[in-house]
């Protein structure tokens, strides 16, 4: 069983990433940058198309330099050579690693000491929601070493180039949204009342897999009497009883792609109160994805989710927001709430996520996938359906 798109091969084309450099360049000279030093394995592979397993092991650093003028250059452990050598890249730097006394720093620095400079400013993953996938002894010993040239906050810049996708990369969104709402449509004839929340996860999880994902690495299964207190940890031992709702959110990848989008099912009979929550959550949701247009700010997206809401009596939401971008990371900026201030623009993949709590310890939260176009907002998500789905 799969719905694997036969005509959507793995990895990209040379120009993919040569686009993605010449509008990396174009941002670094807007933010007075002469080079952005990547670290973590998304941006690593957003510029290089290098994967591999073996990002699990946090021992060795990898780099990517990528100037404001020329092609990147990668600075990574002897062991990754062979499979780099098969990308785009061309200048390859190697030391032999794990060397804790020397990992990658003089040669680092060596690389950084040959941009050409402008600005004086070296971008890395300073900010927000990233982290340095290196020691932050050896940032200091980089940036010591570096002869007036400011190691700044690359984050920002580096946002503006991820948060708009290319046409391949929606491709690969729309891609695992397609595989996980099959999987999702197919739970009711998958799951029994009796069956664990942790088995449950697990039939789901086989499912996604079988039709065509690579991995499932976030998947909570949540139960609860007429809605769930949280959704962001399980699946538990408890065993799923009629008059539960029970509640899965997907994190699904192809191709280093993400999903995220949840479902919720009755199990059996629920009471009437559950289904008005499911209503406004229904209704919420779909003035958000109304409301993700051209030119509107993620702001407006969460007032105008947060009005049907609060009409419909909502408790509160303890959330923090009502959604945020997607792609390469299971979330990534910019956040649906009040403060964001991001303007969304034309290739922006975005979640509209709006839940209540409709009684105390009882949520309902609802999420779709959407990609922004000039022409509206584009589902790659199938729609749930307004009705909640029955699990007998």
């Amino acid at each position: 069983m799969t719905t694997t798109n036969p005509e959507l091969e793995y990895g990209f084309p040379t120009e993919e990433f040569e686009m993605r450099v010449e509008r990396a360049q174009r941002k670094m000279s807007s933010h007075e940058l002469d080079a952005i030093v990547l670290t973590v394995p998304p941006n690593f592979r957003y510029f290089s198309g290098f994967e591999s397993q073996f990002w699990e092991s946090p021992t060795r650093p990898w780099f990517i330099v990528v100037p404001r003028e020329g092609s990147p250059v990668a600075v990574v452990p002897e062991i990754g050579a062979p499979q780099l050598e098969e990308t785009w890249i061309e200048e390859i730097h190697t030391w032999p690693a794990p060397r804790p006394e020397d990992d990658g720093v003089s040669l680092l620095s060596s690389v950084l000491s040959d941009v050409p400079r402008k600005h004086g400013r070296v971008g890395m993953e300073l900010g927000r929601e990233h982290s340095l996938r290196m020691p932050v002894e050896d940032l200091e010993s980089v940036r010591n070493s570096l002869s007036g040239v400011e190691i700044v906050n690359g984050s920002p810049c580096i946002w503006e180039i991820r948060m708009v996708k290319t046409d391949r990369e929606v491709d690969r969104i729309r891609h695992i949204c397609e595989i996980v709402s099959d999987a999702y449509a197919n739970v009711p004839t998958l799951i029994s009342a009796g069956d664990s929340e942790r088995e449950a996860c697990r039939k789901l999880r086989i499912d996604i897999l079988r039709r065509g994902a690579d991995s499932v690495p976030f998947l909570p299964g949540i139960s609860g009497p007429g809605g769930v207190p949280q959704i962001v940890c399980g699946p538990r031992d408890r065993v799923i009883q009629d008059g539960d709702i029970l509640f899965f959110d997907s994190g699904s990848t192809f191709d280093g792609y993400f999903s995220d989008f949840d479902r919720n099912y009755a199990v059996g009979d629920v009471s009437d109160e559950t289904k008005r929550a499911q209503e406004a959550v229904w209704q919420a949701t779909e003035a958000g994805i109304q409301a993700a247009v051209v030119g509107a700010k993620t702001d407006d997206l969460h007032r105008v989710m947060g009005k049907v809401l609060e009409e419909a009596g909502s408790l509160g939401n303890n959330v923090g927001r009502f959604g945020h971008g997607l792609g390469m990371q299971l979330t990534e900026p910019p956040s649906n709430m009040p403060g964001d201030g991001t303007v969304i623009k034309a290739g922006m993949v975005l979640t509209i996520e709006p839940g209540m709590e409709y009684a105390p310890g009882k949520m309902i939260v609802h999420e779709e996938n959407l990609v922004v176009t000039e022409d509206g907002p584009v589902l790659l998500t199938k729609r749930a359906p307004r009705e909640l789905p029955i699990i007998g």
